[in-house]
């Protein structure tokens, strides 16, 4: 990341984060946590095999690196989930990556049955010696929180239950959209012949985040709850890392050819609520509120790209980043058509440019720097689609 970035981290972003007085570290364990993190490294001395799930947005900012050194000692398969919400390019560098270190490595969706079996085959792939003399394996699913671990779990079942003879009735995983809805360790049979137990866990993070850049990303994908940072420090850094790598000015594209009156139309439709376009197994969205999101989007990722492409200041200067950023949060909130009195103004744009950003809705981003071997020559403006 950029110099301006680090800057404007320190002088702005982390005002409401406390840190640990010896290491500069962000202290904010929860007490569950330490408990539970006992618990994962006793079962994981039991494990045949471990799934660890990470973010495919943040393939090592979503590592828990307490149980680095026993993970590394087992079987292990790094799956990196919410691919959907990645970028396939960069993704398939970071998979290359964790190859190049000798360790598997699968992008997934957890909500995909093809790409859960593809998981599976890799698992089995993996525990074919094991199975010829060991008449029950344990496979172990961890990872921080809200990374996927439990809707990996419960399509895992779904998967088995047409697969295996599996006696009794299969179980699911209780899944959420806030970290720590898992709060216990709990063994799932999917199969016998030979007996296969899924281990879920609850999510965990260690006990100090080790820097603000990677409690940011964290709490940005939602591991770490918003109220731990502020709905406003994350749209502010996620402002920074897109203006930093010059995302806004790739969308040029998107909105070239578009004529003023279909771009009218869009923009004098009803309000409509974001979560009401998340993914919903039994309801979709009306066609009326997807038309009316798709041109709010086209309206915010144009106003960014306008405001970047105009800025004359110096993005390697901390101080012209924040002011293009106050410039961007004020047309931010003209594109989500928020009232220009509201006192709470700030805090929704905040919230609703969130709302974009965790439902894919602004495109797939990964928010992890590409390994070293795979970093493009350094360019402050050069366009670099996260």
């Amino acid at each position: 990341m950029v110099m301006a970035l680090k800057k404007t981290l320190k002088k702005g972003l982390i005002g409401g984060m406390s840190f640990a007085k010896d290491a500069g570290k962000i202290n904010w364990f929860p007490g569950h946590m330490a408990s539970a993190t006992r618990a994962i490294k006793n079962r994981l001395k039991l494990s045949d095999l471990v799934i660890e799930v990470r973010d495919a947005r943040i393939p090592l900012s979503s590592t828990n690196e307490d149980l680095q050194a026993q993970l590394s000692a087992k079987r292990r398969i790094i799956a990196l989930n919410k691919k959907d919400l990645a970028n396939p390019n960069i993704l398939n560098k970071w998979t290359r990556h964790f190859e190049s270190k000798k360790q598997d490595c699968i992008a997934i969706n957890a909500h995909s049955r093809s790409s859960v079996q593809k998981l599976l085959e890799l698992v089995e792939l993996k525990l074919k010696e094991v199975i010829a003399r060991e008449p029950t394996l344990l496979v172990m699913v961890v990872g921080v929180p809200n990374v996927g671990k439990s809707a990996l779990i419960n399509s895992v079942y779904q998967i088995a239950a047409t697969r295996f003879p599996a006696e009794g009735r299969l179980k699911r995983a209780t899944v959420g959209p806030l970290p720590g809805v898992t709060q216990d360790i709990a063994g799932f049979k999917i199969a016998h012949r030979p007996s296969i137990y899924v281990l879920d866990s609850p999510g965990v993070l260690v006990p100090s985040i080790p820097d603000v850049e990677t409690g940011l990303k964290l709490a940005l994908t939602g591991s770490v709850k918003d109220s731990v940072v502020g709905e406003e420090r994350l749209a502010q850094y996620f402002l920074a890392i897109l203006n930093t790598r010059g995302t806004p000015l790739h969308w040029k594209y998107l909105f070239e050819g578009r004529n003023e009156g279909s771009h009218q139309d869009c923009i004098d439709k009803p309000s409509y609520n974001l979560k009401d376009l998340r993914h919903q197994r039994n309801k979709q969205p009306d066609s009326s509120a997807v038309q009316y999101v798709g041109g709010m989007i086209s309206e915010v990722q144009r106003s960014l790209y306008t405001t970047l492409s105009e800025f004359n200041g110096d993005i390697e200067d901390e101080n012209d980043l924040e002011c293009l950023m106050e410039q961007q949060f004020e047309v931010l909130q003209k594109a989500l058509k928020i009232p220009h009195k509201a006192s709470e103004a700030r805090l929704m744009v905040a919230k609703k440019f969130l709302t974009l950003f965790r439902t894919g809705r602004l495109g797939p981003f990964i928010l992890d720097d590409v390994p070293e071997t795979e970093t493009a020559p350094s360019n402050s403006r050069r366009v670099v689609t996260l």
